[in-house]
Parts: C-alpha cells; sequence; structure tokens
C-alpha cells in the first residue's frame, strides 16, 4: 500500500515509524515531514493547511490511504474531500472533528449525549463570563472555544485570574479561536487520557497516557502543547477501561452516528477521575502530541492494518496487542517556548543516540543547514523516548538520553513520569 502521512510533527514522526514497519507498507510519503520522518519515507513540500494542495498530492501520488496527523486539516475537511475523490482517509470529517474544533460543540454532544463533564457556559461577553465564573466553587477553567495549539486553556485559581484571562481571550489573544470562551467548573482528581479506535459504528479501547501539560517542574509555568508523557497511565485498570468505554467513548461512537456524522479514526478523550468518576476535560479528533510518543513503542499489532480496518469498517472483529512495558517520552524544547523563541540552534547528539542507548528520538521541530547538520525550528523540538519493564526504568532511561544530547539553546521538564 501507498501511504500519504500529513504533518511535521513529532507525532508524524512515530506515526511514519510505526507504519513503515507494516508488511502492508510499500512506500510512504509525508508531507512537509522533518528530518527524522525522512528516514522511513519520501518527503512531499505540501503544508499541513493546504488542503487544496494535499488532495491534489493524493491524486498525483495515488495514495490508498491518507494518515491525518494534526488536526487543523480535520476541522478544515481534508477527509471529507478525499473522500469525494475516492480516497481513503484516516480521520474523522469536519462534521465529526468539531469534537475539538469547537469546545462549545464537544460540551453539548455530551449534554445530548449524557456523557459525563463538568458544569459548563459559553460566552462573547466578559461581564457575563465572570459573572458565571464568580459562581463556581474552588475555581474555574476558561477555555478558548476554538483551535489554539493546545494552549487556549487557563487554570484558575481565583475569581481575579478568572477575570483576567476572560478578558485576555475575549480580547483577541487567539485571535477568532478565543472570539467565544468557556467557562467551566474546575474538576478535581488525577488526568487520564484514553485513546481508542473508532470505525463509525464500533469503539476498540487503543491505550491510555498521562500527558504534562505545563511548561516548568512541578507542573509550573504556562500550558504547552505537551512537555512528556508516559504510557500506560499508572491509575489504568481493567474496571476503569471498562467504565470508560461504557460511558464514554462508546456513546460518543453511537452518538456521532445517530446525528448523521460517524466517526471514523482515532478518539483521544481528555478525562479527570473524580470522585463522582471520570468525566471529560475535552476531545481530540486525532493521536495526541507527545502521548503517540509513548503508545506507539509499546504496540505490538500492525498499525497500518488497524488503520485499513478503520477505514473500511471492522474494529467488532479486531484486537490490539500491546506491550507491557511501559514508555516515556521527554520533550525538549526552545528557550521561551510557548511564549517567543528563537530557531537555527544546532543540536548535536540527536542523530546517533538511537544506537548508542536504545532510546528512540522522535523529532518535533527540526531542520537541516546547509551542511545537514540539525538545528532546531520549532518550540518543541525533540521528544526521547524509552521503554522499561517499570516506569521507573523507562523514565530513567529516557533521561539518559537526553543528557547525552548537546543542545545549549534547549531546556525540558526534570519531572516527567515522576509521580
Amino acid at each position: 500500500m501507498k501511504i500519504l502521512l500529513i504533518g511535521s510533527g513529532g507525532r508524524e514522526h512515530a506515526l511514519a515509524w510505526a507504519i513503515s514497519d507494516s508488511p502492508l507498507c510499500d512506500t510512504i510519503i509525508i508531507t512537509p515531514g522533518n528530518p527524522g520522518a525522512a528516514a522511513f519515507g519520501k518527503l512531499a513540500n505540501i503544508a499541513a493547511d493546504d488542503i487544496d494542495g494535499l488532495v491534489s498530492l493524493a491524486k498525483t501520488e495515488a495514495a490508498d490511504i491518507v494518515v491525518i496527523g494534526p488536526e487543523v486539516p480535520l476541522v478544515d475537511g481534508l477527509s471529507d474531500r478525499l473522500e469525494a475523490e475516492g480516497i481513503s482517509a484516516f480521520g474523522p470529517t469536519a462534521a465529526a472533528a468539531q469534537l475539538e474544533g469547537s469546545k462549545r460543540f464537544g460540551r453539548e454532544f455530551c449534554s445530548r449525549h449524557n456523557i459525563p463533564q463538568p458544569q459548563w457556559n459559553y460566552f462573547t461577553d466578559a461581564r457575563a463570563a465572570k459573572a458565571f465564573a464568580s459562581t463556581l466553587v474552588g475555581g474555574c477553567v476558561v477555555k478558548a472555544d476554538g483551535l489554539a495549539a493546545g494552549k487556549g486553556v487557563t487554570v484558575c485559581d481565583t475569581t481575579e485570574e478568572a477575570a483576567l484571562s476572560i478578558d485576555e481571550m475575549l480580547g483577541g489573544r487567539f485571535g477568532s479561536a478565543s472570539a467565544q470562551i468557556l467557562v467551566e467548573e474546575r474538576i478535581s482528581g488525577p488526568e487520564f487520557s484514553a485513546f481508542a479506535l473508532l470505525d463509525g459504528k464500533d469503539a476498540l479501547w487503543l491505550a491510555s497516557a498521562q500527558d504534562h501539560k505545563r511548561a516548568f517542574d512541578n507542573d509550573e509555568g504556562p500550558n504547552t502543547g505537551g512537555m512528556g508523557a508516559v504510557s500506560p497511565s499508572r491509575f489504568e485498570t481493567d474496571a476503569l477501561r471498562q467504565q470508560i468505554m461504557e460511558k464514554i467513548i462508546q456513546p460518543v461512537a453511537d452518538g456521532m452516528a445517530d446525528e448523521g456524522m460517524p466517526y471514523r479514526g482515532i478518539l483521544y478523550a481528555g478525562l479527570m477521575l473524580t470522585d463522582k468518576g471520570p468525566q471529560v476535560i475535552e476531545f481530540n479528533c486525532r493521536f495526541g502530541d507527545p502521548e503517540a510518543q509513548v503508545i506507539l513503542p509499546r504496540l505490538q499489532s500492525d498499525l497500518l492494518s488497524a488503520i485499513y480496518t478503520t477505514t473500511e469498517g471492522g474494529l467488532q472483529n479486531f484486537a490490539m496487542r500491546f506491550s507491557q512495558d511501559s514508555a516515556v517520552t521527554v520533550v525538549m524544547a526552545a528557550k521561551g517556548y510557548p511564549g517567543s523563541y528563537d530557531k537555527g540552534s544546532t543540536i548535536i547528539g540527536a542523530e546517533t543516540l538511537e544506537s548508542a542507548s536504545g532510546c528512540l528520538v522522535f523529532h518535533a521541530g527540526t531542520a537541516t543547514d546547509e551542511d545537514g547538520q540539525i538545528i532546531a525550528n520549532g518550540g518543541r523540538v525533540l521528544c526521547v523516548t524509552a521503554l522499561g519493564a517499570s516506569r521507573e526504568q523507562a523514565r530513567a532511561m529516557a533521561y539518559q538520553g537526553v543528557a547525552e544530547i548537546k543542545w545549549d539553546d534547549g531546556f525540558y521538564r526534570g519531572d516527567i513520569a515522576a509521580d
């Protein structure tokens, strides 16, 4: 099979790595890709948000399946356009991707289908939003309604913090994405990321993970796209998996089908394990990043077979196998991220780390200079992943790998998977 993979980050590097191992895979074209992903396929130069260009590339290359990594092309309807051309797409339609593209849609969907979630409301008026926030005990969460690259969420301890966040978001901090905001009850408990495959009717549990969103140790600093992850979550049990599938994942599959927008692809449910049971924090309509970098290395089944089965329908008779090992990934980011940062600094050691230490290095924001040297080209730049018989062993190996990389302009958290 010829696969076209869309995206340029660590998630797409991990997907290319996993898909290339399938006996069903003949060729992978990755666009726009990165220097790490280039080892597994041919790079093209079409941006992930260039829908017309991507459709044209898929037709020119006669792709059998297009695997869509990031959320923006999904929300913008790339799957719909490809299906109209008779090309299979791994990723939900624009209608189904509203679960991520609009926080309001996701909340209203949960309300319609009795999926557990915190108290919430949406606003375009700052005064009304502040009044609602003041009624919520124990702080609140303020969210941009639209896509904000994983950064459009502020957890507020006080009404003053909430008021400031409300003013910033409605004042244009995230452009049109925060022209409408949600103010939500701040629920408490361990966070839990649940991943499943949905084929339009049936749902299949995939894996769990725990992400670390704050920029600095001890969960301090601003929210980021993710500074590290571990899989499986230490809270995963057979009983919890069954509860999540019955109360959240399968109701999403059923509700989407009932509403005429069957969901096909990866569903990522970000949950809080409260004393009332799991509640939905958010949905994503694709693999998480950096969660993919810890889930895919544990996968023992053929990923491309799973992707094909998802696009064709048939998960009811499909099974996934995972290693019992734990996986930990540590993100190395450019100093200043998630704010402003410089590009172009030299990174030494990333290209030889895998053979030397057994770690996996997934490129998230890199390029090469005229001499072929790896340089930083983004905010999150490298993801160093290790497998171990325990999370402690995997964590130790990952940090040993990080220590081997020489990059003066980078930083990373020192407490990934420490809890």
